[in-house]
């Protein structure tokens, strides 16, 4: 028998992650605000992509058969790990925010985003590793995937938490693109 486990990293945390790029105490900056609404208008996707790979995760019949929970669980990490990779791109592409110390902010930024796309493609590996003819075998296998998705959200949002330091998440928080998306929640079902 299987149950459904649930290790959250919010759309939240992404979106003030992203928003601590740009942030800046003089609210007339319009260079800091046109690059916050560039980076925002190309996430909102992005995040859309990882909420809609969680919602199908969750609709997945945790006493299902093991073949199609592997199958959900391995699209859906595939997906956000390529939404990661986007807002990693997405981020670099923007260029340095015009904030003291932008460059190296942009660059633990992508480089803590890559992080985040590489994590969920080892997940995806992982699930699709898992012996679906043993029920016992695929129960104890998907244990260890939510035990190693647990290790990446925990990681993810430590990562996060050190880019929301500072002056910075103002001009983001501004922006409708980084005001959506609700709770980025990645899930596997797991025995």
């Amino acid at each position: 028998m299987t149950n459904k486990f649930t290790a959250a990293l919010t759309g939240a945390a992404l979106v003030l992650t992203l928003g601590s790029l740009s942030a800046c105490s003089d609210d007339s900056n319009k260079e800091l605000d046109s690059w916050a609404k560039t980076v925002c208008d190309q996430a909102a996707a992005q995040v859309t992509k990882i909420n809609d790979a969680n919602t199908a995760i969750t609709k997945v019949d945790s006493a299902g058969k093991p073949l199609d929970v592997r199958r959900a669980d391995s699209a859906a990490f595939a997906q956000i790990a390529a939404a990661y990779a986007a807002l990693s791109g997405i981020v670099n592409q923007a260029g340095d925010p015009p904030v003291d110390k932008g460059a190296a902010l942009k660059k633990g930024a992508v480089s803590d985003l890559t992080k985040l796309s590489v994590s969920y493609a080892a997940l995806q590996k992982q699930v699709d590793a898992l012996n679906i003819a043993d029920q016992a075998k695929f129960a104890a296998g998907l244990k260890t995937v939510s035990e190693s998705l647990a290790k990446v959200s925990k990681s993810g949002e430590q990562a996060l938490d050190t880019l929301r330091q500072g002056e910075l998440g103002t001009a983001m928080a501004k922006q409708p693109g980084c005001q959506q998306g609700g709770t980025v929640s990645p899930s596997a079902s797991a025995s």
